[in-house]
């Protein structure tokens, strides 16, 4: 399960004229934390280019519970799905903190597509590897315990976006409240605030308000079924 992308952002891909005449065809905007820049079933097509902060994609399910698909982050793009089928958004994107972006109409960035092949293949690539990484989400939720998936989240956000701390704890760079990290493995907040305290008892992970910090990672990484850590240190 994963909810950051493992390809490297669109737009850090791009060559580098390209990603100019994309950008070009936009209009520069920011969004403060809790901002919608995508709502769901909106029938508008435009893209969102991050170039600064996180959002966080999510959908209402039939229970009227929110969960949480993905983090996206600089360099990548939202809202292209429905810019390129034009259908309704298939989830809403919400900014998690304060968020440069520059917005893209959607008949600008069909457009673009149709002048550039390489362009053209990268955004279906990505269309594809999403779709593969809902699949797998859909999977951990009828396979997996909330433990596990917990602990498989916690592992990914610190592999990701860690900061090693001078205790050697690693800090979750992102301001996730328990409730979207609840949403995150879709589960409920009071299920994942008892998660957390068997892991905080067990010396694994100190929390504060929106502060997470992973002290032992390999407890993490054999409940969450990982192999070995990664080469890349966190820094």
């Amino acid at each position: 399960m994963s909810l950051i992308e493992q390809e490297q952002p669109l737009l850090d891909a791009l060559r580098a004229q390209d990603r100019a005449a994309l950008l070009a065809l936009g209009v520069a905007r920011d969004y403060e934390g809790g901002d919608v820049l995508l709502p769901e079933r909106a029938t508008t097509s435009y893209v969102v280019a991050i170039l600064r902060g996180w959002a966080v994609v999510s959908v209402e399910t039939e229970r009227g519970q929110r969960l949480i698909l993905a983090l996206r982050g600089a360099g990548e793009l939202v809202g292209e799905l429905a810019a390129v089928d034009r259908r309704p958004r298939s989830a809403t994107v919400t900014a998690l903190g304060p968020v440069d972006s520059v917005v893209i109409p959607g008949d600008r960035f069909r457009g673009f597509l149709g002048s550039s092949p390489a362009a053209s293949a990268m955004v279906l690539r990505q269309l594809s590897s999403r779709l593969r990484s809902s699949d797998g989400e859909r999977r951990s939720l009828a396979s997996e315990n909330v433990l596990q998936r917990l602990a498989a989240r916690l592992v990914e956000l610190a592999d990701r976006t860690g900061r090693r701390d001078p205790d050697g704890g690693v800090t979750i760079d992102l301001p996730l409240p328990q409730h979207d990290l609840a949403a995150s493995v879709g589960s409920t907040r009071e299920a994942v605030a008892k998660a957390l305290r068997l892991l905080r008892e067990q010396g694994i992970v100190r929390t504060a308000t929106k502060r997470l910090v992973v002290i032992d990672a390999e407890p993490l990484r054999l409940l969450a079924g990982d192999g070995p850590a990664p080469a890349r240190p966190v820094v």
